[in-house]
């Protein structure tokens, strides 16, 4: 869990989606009540209440559609009962204390013209979601080999005086060369210069991966769960007997005799 605030006041860092969807990425936000999620091809996040009540459920549910996914990056209280999680997972959030903030020479900016080779690279290395919009969030940094886009980073939630840096991937060809330390260098360098401070998460037990980042300069802010579930789907209308509703309670009374 993170340090209170001395003021008292609830930090943008503890509810990140929530504090990006109502600042910087308000333009990206669908609302219902106090539920807020990024629309369906950008992000996949939601904002969810820290004590989310049944009309709240109800309210993300109609958000999402039935069978629709609810994915939360910091989630207190589970779903209700008749919701299906398919993924739960600890993580960490960890700030910038000290990275060596730089431009990255071979670095090339990304834009929507680049999303099918994004996608494909994604697909191939799996850093966590990224969407045909997502391009758009923020800035996003690649590098090329003989015109091949090989390893990438950008910038995903962005709340008042922080951004995230996310999708850091690397092809299995070029592994081991710095690319993805020197796409983190030269996001956070794109953050710094706006005057904000670059954060992350990761999975608590991609121990390699949050090692990394605290040799680069990150330091572990709070511990945080991802959660993701399905709302429930309608159930099917029961469907009368052969002999039309009247067989139907014909043939139910005979089975109560």
């Amino acid at each position: 869990m993170s340090a209170p605030d001395p003021t008292g006041e609830p930090h943008p860092l503890d509810s990140p989606v929530r504090a990006a969807l109502t600042g910087p990425h308000a333009r990206f936000a669908e609302r219902r009540g106090r539920i807020l999620r990024y629309r369906a091809d950008v992000a996949p996040w939601v904002a969810v209440p820290d004590d989310p009540q049944a009309q709240d459920w109800d309210d993300a549910a109609a958000l999402v559609g039935p069978g629709g996914a609810v994915t939360i990056t910091a989630f207190r209280e589970p779903p209700p009962a008749d919701w299906e999680t398919v993924f739960r997972a600890e993580g960490v959030q960890l700030v910038d204390a000290g990275v060596a903030a730089a431009p990255f020479p071979e670095a090339v900016r990304l834009g929507p013209a680049d999303v099918p080779e994004m996608l494909e690279l994604v697909e191939r290395t799996r850093p966590g979601p990224f969407l045909p919009r997502t391009v758009e969030l923020g800035t996003y940094l690649g590098v090329r080999r003989e015109g091949a886009l090989v390893a990438m980073a950008g910038e995903r939630l962005h709340l008042p005086g922080w951004s995230e840096i996310s999708a850091v991937c690397t092809d299995e060809s070029v592994r081991g060369q710095g690319l993805g330390t020197g796409l983190v260098h030269a996001v956070a360098h794109e953050i710094r210069q706006r005057g904000e401070t670059p954060f992350l998460h990761a999975a608590a037990s991609n121990t390699n991966a949050v090692r990394l980042y605290e040799s680069l300069g990150f330091v572990l802010r709070r511990r945080t769960s991802f959660l993701s579930a399905l709302a429930p789907k309608p159930r099917p209308a029961r469907l009368p007997g052969p002999g039309g509703i009247r067989g139907d309670r014909e043939a139910s009374a005979a089975a109560a005799r």
